[in-house]
């Protein structure tokens, strides 16, 4: 019974490091590529226009 704690806190780290990995997989996806491109200029699209006072 005491096993079961050190258990749940290694499917913890083995979930997390899936997660991760399936995170960075899904980003890096081919397919992916321009749309997220698209994203990353979002906060630079303001620079070519004047600020609106």
């Amino acid at each position: 019974m005491n096993d079961l704690p050190a258990f749940l806190r290694e499917l913890w780290v083995v979930w997390l490091f899936l997660l991760f990995v399936g995170i960075v997989a899904w980003t890096w996806w081919p397919s992916r590529k321009e749309k997220l491109e698209r994203h990353a200029r979002i906060p630079f699209d303001d620079e070519d226009r004047p600020h609106a006072r």
